[in-house]
């Protein structure tokens, strides 16, 4: 019995191999169309992992309204750190605690702000990439943010935005991005993990597939981490017929929020 049993488990992780093999080659072996000799990115691509709630390992939670129920409660999710561990400085570590106690009033999504980098890549929502021989333009549906990736020689950042300065160069079929310049406003996720004005942030884009992309991010930033951390998740093309980014301006969604307590009160 036991053989017949032992025989059977064989068997079926045996074709979970070789089902998941043809995956692996094909992400080896893939070389991605060109344009003037350079990998081609172009496409509306868009992250399927819960990394914008909490970039790392989450247990389900309750959203902020028990009146609505499990409508808005927080997915649980597996995180997408390097290590599964930020490593804040002491400060900053009982800071991000309490970012994450008040994520309901400050975070800077709540509020349409321009959501970062990297945090705009991860987003429930989808972005397109327009690829020309010279630079390469990013468009994210959430609140209309956008951000130019000079491929020409580096520039230095002329002041600190919420995208920040972006640098770009290939390292054979990986986009390479250097990111600074940035203010140091934008969280990283809902739960209030946070970096400073002095971060630094370095982004590798690797098409693997037709429709499949890896995304990485390595964050360096002296004022808030002991080290260099990374993240690293998979993107997905929208492949649907005629798929487009479409309108979300926010910020009449968040005009209460921000100023309804200067709204004049009846007498």
């Amino acid at each position: 019995m036991w053989i017949t049993v032992s025989l059977r488990i064989l068997t079926f992780v045996c074709s979970l191999v070789i089902g998941v093999m043809p995956l692996f080659s094909q992400a080896r072996g893939y070389r991605a169309p060109r344009i003037d000799g350079k990998p081609d990115l172009s496409g509306i691509w868009q992250a399927l992992a819960t990394a914008n709630w909490d970039l790392e390992d989450h247990s389900a939670q309750a959203g902020p309204f028990f009146q609505l129920g499990a409508v808005g409660a927080i997915p649980p999710g597996q995180g997408v750190v390097e290590g599964n561990e930020i490593p804040y400085q002491p400060w900053a570590g009982e800071k991000k605690q309490k970012n994450m106690e008040n994520r309901w009033k400050l975070d800077p999504e709540l509020k349409c702000y321009m959501p970062g980098v990297p945090r705009a890549t991860y987003m429930p929502f989808p972005f397109q990439i327009i690829q020309s021989q010279r630079d390469i333009l990013m468009v994210y549906e959430f609140a209309s943010a956008n951000r130019v990736i000079n491929l020409g020689k580096p520039q230095e950042a002329s002041t600190d935005t919420w995208m920040g300065t972006s640098n770009g160069h290939w390292e054979g079929e990986t986009l390479v991005i250097d990111v600074t310049g940035l203010n140091g406003l934008a969280w990283l996720d809902r739960a209030g993990n946070f970096m400073s004005d002095a971060a630094h942030v370095v982004e590798r884009f690797t098409r693997v597939s037709p429709d499949r992309m890896l995304y990485e991010a390595t964050i360096e930033d002296p004022k808030v981490f002991t080290r260099p951390w990374k993240i690293s998740l998979p993107l997905y093309r929208r492949t649907e017929k005629n798929v487009q980014l479409l309108d979300f301006k926010c910020v009449e969604f968040s005009e209460e929020l921000i100023y309804g307590e200067f709204k004049k009160q009846p007498k």
